[in-house]
């Protein structure tokens, strides 16, 4: 075996502190001690069950002590693990199984019955061979464990592994709407977990709150970071995210030091979680990412929450994190979101132009990423590695690749980028060029806006127009739209402005948290046409 592995500091801590809680949920809570013995047994049951250094193991679970189990058993057999989401429709769990090629399938009791259907009506492919934590469906070629059986697992004899060797699969929607898979080995785990924890300062007394579901790349800094410092991470159940004022309250209890999120369970903290009821002094960072952060909820949760220091943390997950800004008193006084900020100490940042060519500073352009923490590519995908990386030739012949992130960025001088809007996400209107981002980032500064999400849609001449849906914090009516529309016309092109302007009561989402923006433009669409039948008859 040789370099550092993901689950090394598992076994670390164990030896050097065995009864410190690893990870806790509800009134419950695995060591460091326990924990490592117990995914040795795991490692041990995968590989007595066939599982082979390199296969893949599906994590079919609710958020639970199991969790991080599984987790580290599966990095202990010499496998990587693919989180699947548990609340998914079973045949893209099955899609995202047959991608990469699952080898076995981790699950527990909440998921049990779902497993065995999905396991008894889709076809996984020729390699699936093992479940843990389901009955077995009748076939011959497959074996079931139960979770019980870990207690009279054989010996652990670890498998021979590299750093170079894959350690996670991710997956996320492609442009298609097929998942693709984002693949990370041990060495980009360990410098993201590294970099992470030291940067945000995580040491042994530190407890994190892990909100982002194990599928969700926010998660790694948890279950990477958390036990790379030898801390204890607090996982926060599914029912809370619907909570605010229970969620308010955990926090208080547990004594959280790092709280890591999208911006929207924080909005949703500020506006139903009776934070003026509770002492949040324990935390000490509140970090943000997925979206731009208006820089109004920034200055009304600094009152609750008066020792955090806030940073916005940006990164897609095919590089894990790669730009950080700690929030400064000018952010917190400004009308737009927090710039994205600057690159860490491990990642390089250049701007592409359309042509490819880097641009100069002050300019506007795609940021492209070197990284330790970048993956290894997308699984199985080469068309699409071949269009996500560039490659930079330095004067003395090195070559360098970068991640494209396909993120439109300004740069402001002293390294320091201020996202503009997503490459994909630029349209054009009777042929302007607009940034969906900048409507929604108009629209969200208004007072007494929640949120705002901006799509194109077809108009009734066949072109493109713009439509924008936002929550509100309270009914104030017309005066309301009004006000939006007198900020839209203030600080946006006319070819800018909205064409239809709805208030809705809350965003669809998707499992991390984000806003749906493929539902909210489908539901523009079927109320334009509803509407079209209507005038028919």
């Amino acid at each position: 075996m040789s370099g550092r592995l993901l689950h090394h500091w598992v076994d670390e801590a164990a030896a050097r502190a065995p009864n410190v809680p690893a990870f806790r949920m509800r009134d419950d809570e695995i060591t460091y001690e326990r924990l490592a013995r117990k995914s040795d047994q795991l490692a041990a049951l995968l590989i007595e069950g066939g599982v082979r250094p390199g296969d893949r193991v599906g994590l079919y679970l609710n958020k639970s002590l199991e969790t991080p189990v599984a987790l580290f058993g599966v990095l202990k057999a010499g496998a990587a693990y693919a989180p699947l989401d548990p609340t998914a429709p079973m045949s893209r769990t099955a899609a995202v199984m047959r991608e990469c090629g699952v080898r076995a399938l981790i699950t527990h009791e909440p998921k049990a019955r779902a497993a065995e259907t999905l396991l008894s009506t889709e076809n996984l492919g020729d390699d699936f061979a093992l479940v843990i934590g389901a009955a077995a469906p009748p076939a011959a070629s497959l074996r079931a464990i139960s979770w019980s059986a870990l207690d009279a697992a054989p010996s652990l004899d670890e498998p021979d592994r590299t750093e170079d060797d894959i350690a996670y699969i991710i997956f996320t929607s492609g442009s298609t709407g097929a998942p693709k898979g984002i693949t990370h080995t041990h060495r980009s785990g360990v410098a993201y977990a590294l970099a992470a924890a030291e940067l945000y300062e995580v040491s042994p007394d530190s407890r994190l709150s892990n909100h982002s579901p194990l599928h969700f790349d926010m998660s790694t800094f948890d279950y990477l970071s958390g036990p790379c410092a030898g801390a204890c991470t607090v996982i926060i159940p599914e029912a809370y995210a619907m909570l605010p004022a229970s969620m308010s309250t955990l926090i208080e209890q547990e004594r959280f030091t790092h709280w890591y999120s999208v911006p929207f369970a924080l909005i949703q903290l500020l506006e139903h979680g009776a934070l003026d009821q509770r002492d949040l002094a324990s935390l000490r960072w509140v970090m943000f990412g997925g979206e731009p952060f208006p820089a109004k909820y920034l200055r009304a949760l600094r009152a609750h929450m008066p020792n955090a220091t806030f940073s916005n943390v940006y990164g897609p997950a095919e590089v894990n994190q790669c730009t950080y800004h700690h929030v400064l008193q000018e952010d917190f006084a400004a009308e737009t979101p927090p710039p994205i900020g600057k690159t860490w100490a491990i990642a390089d940042g250049i701007q592409l132009d359309e042509h490819d060519a880097i641009m100069n500073t002050g300019s506007i352009g795609e940021l492209a990423i070197a990284s330790d923490t970048m993956m290894e590519g997308y699984w199985g995908r080469g068309d699409l590695n071949a269009k996500a990386f560039y490659t930079r030739i330095g004067d003395d012949g090195a070559k360098t690749k970068y991640y494209r992130t396909g993120d439109i960025v300004r740069d402001l001088g002293d390294g320091i980028y201020e996202f503009v809007g997503r490459k994909d996400r630029q349209t054009k209107v009777r042929g302007y060029r607009v940034e969906l981002e900048e409507v929604e980032s108009v629209i969200s500064a208004v007072a007494g806006v929640s949120e705002a999400a901006a799509v194109i849609i077809e108009g009734a001449s066949g072109s493109a127009e713009i439509a924008s849906s936002f929550t509100a914090q309270m009914d104030d009516g017309d005066d309301l739209i009004n006000r939006i529309q007198s900020a839209v016309a203030e600080k946006l092109p006319v070819y800018a402005a909205p064409a239809h302007l709805e208030r809705i009561a809350s965003f669809p989402r998707t499992t991390s948290g984000k806003i749906d923006r493929n539902a909210v433009a489908r539901q523009f669409s079927i109320a334009k046409s509803e509407e079209a039948i209507a005038h028919a008859g």
